[in-house]
C-alpha cells in the first residue's frame, strides 16, 4: 500500500494533539482499592448505555477553516434504538445497537453499530487512510486506568477507534477519547463532498435519564496531496429511556440472527489479525461493498429463507474473499 495520506498530511495536527499542556497524563498508580473502585465505576459508566431509547441526532457544521466554505444547514433527525449488552468479561464489555422503525404498519429492525469497549489495551484498529484499518499501538504509559472504545458498522466492519479515561469535571463524569480519524459518514459521503474523512473528539456522559454521545469534529479535505481543515461539525446524539415502541421486535431480531453475527464479528476478527488489519473497498451508499449482502442473510434467517449454517459460510467466504493484507502496525503518538 502507498504511504498513507495520513501520514503525510497532519503532522501539524498531530502535534498539536500531543501538546503535554493539551493532553491527558499518564494516571498515576493508585491504592487498591481505590483502583478497584474506580475501574467499578467505569464500567458503571458503560453498562449504562445499555437500555430501550429514544434517540436525537442533532449535527451542526459551525466554523469554516476555509475562505469561501459555507457550512451546512443544522440537521436533526431521530428513532428509537434498542442497545444490547452481548458481551461482558470484565474488562470487556461489548455493546450492540438495534434501530426500530415502522413501514406499512409492521416493525422495522436495522441492525445498528456496535461499541466495543476494553481496559487498559495494549493496541487499536484505527481508521488509517481509505478503505483501510491498521493496528496502532497505545503507549505503554498510557494504558493504566483507561479505556478504548472500537466502532463497528453495521456489517461488523470496522468505523473508527480511540483510547481515552473516565473523567470528572464540575460534578459531571464523562469519558473522552483521543484525537482520532474516522472515514466520512454516509450522511457526508454520499454527497460527493470537497472533504475526505474527519479528525476528531469523542465523548460518552450518562445523563439522570439516559446518555449523550457527542463528538467534535474537524472535516478535512485533500488540497495537493495533504490534508487541511475544511469546517468543524459539532455532534450531539442524546439517549433517552424510553420503553413506548417495539422493543420486543428488536430483541427477536437478535434471538434469531446473534449466532450468526458473532461468527461475522469472529471472521472479522481472523482477518484483523492475519492481514496487518482490515482492508475492504467501501462505497458511500453502503459501506462496504459486501454489507448490503451480510445485512439480507441476517434478514433472510429470520424469515426462514436461509439457514443460519449456509449463512455462516456464506458471510465468511465473502468477508475473506473481499479483504486484503492492510499493511503493517502503526504506532501512536505517545503525547496523545
Amino acid at each position: 500500500m502507498k504511504t498513507s495520506i495520513v501520514s503525510l498530511a497532519a503532522a501539524s495536527l498531530l502535534a498539536l494533539a500531543s501538546t503535554p499542556s493539551l493532553a491527558h497524563p499518564p494516571i498515576a498508580e493508585r491504592p487498591a482499592q481505590e483502583e478497584a473502585a474506580v475501574f467499578e465505576a467505569d464500567r458503571a459508566e458503560i453498562l449504562a448505555m445499555a437500555g430501550n431509547f429514544k434517540v436525537r441526532f442533532d449535527m451542526q457544521e459551525a466554523t469554516p477553516w476555509q475562505q469561501g466554505y459555507a457550512p451546512l444547514d443544522r440537521k436533526i433527525s431521530g428513532g428509537h434504538e434498542v442497545v444490547r449488552v452481548i458481551e461482558d468479561t470484565g474488562r470487556r464489555i461489548v455493546l450492540q445497537h438495534i434501530l426500530v422503525s415502522e413501514h406499512e404498519g409492521k416493525p422495522h429492525i436495522t441492525k445498528h453499530w456496535r461499541q466495543d469497549w476494553e481496559y487498559e489495551p495494549a493496541k487499536v484498529l484505527v481508521y488509517s487512510d481509505r478503505n483501510a484499518w491498521t493496528w496502532e499501538d497505545v503507549p505503554e504509559k498510557m494504558r493504566r486506568g483507561r479505556w478504548s472504545q472500537t466502532v463497528w458498522q453495521v456489517d461488523d466492519s470496522p468505523r473508527y477507534a480511540g483510547w481515552g479515561q473516565f473523567e470528572e469535571q464540575g460534578g459531571l463524569r464523562r469519558w473522552r477519547s483521543n484525537w482520532t480519524w474516522r472515514p466520512l459518514a454516509r450522511r457526508d459521503a454520499v454527497r460527493n463532498p470537497v472533504y475526505d474523512r474527519y479528525y476528531a473528539i469523542n465523548r460518552h456522559q450518562t445523563t439522570p435519564d439516559g446518555w449523550v454521545h457527542w463528538q467534535d469534529n474537524i472535516k478535512m479535505g485533500l488540497d495537493e496531496g495533504s490534508l487541511k481543515p475544511v469546517v468543524q461539525e459539532y455532534v450531539l446524539n442524546t439517549y433517552t429511556r424510553f420503553d413506548g415502541y417495539n422493543v420486543k421486535a428488536a430483541d427477536d431480531y437478535w434471538a434469531a440472527t446473534k449466532g450468526y453475527w458473532a461468527a461475522v464479528r469472529s471472521a472479522w476478527d481472523k482477518v484483523a489479525t492475519t492481514k496487518g488489519g482490515i482492508a475492504i473497498q467501501e462505497e458511500a451508499q453502503a459501506g462496504t461493498v459486501i454489507s448490503a449482502r451480510l445485512l439480507t442473510m441476517a434478514d433472510e434467517i429470520v424469515e426462514g429463507k436461509l439457514t443460519e449454517g449456509k449463512a455462516k459460510a456464506e458471510a465468511l467466504k465473502l468477508i475473506e474473499d473481499n479483504t486484503r493484507m492492510a499493511g503493517g502496525q502503526r504506532v501512536a503518538n505517545a503525547g496523545q
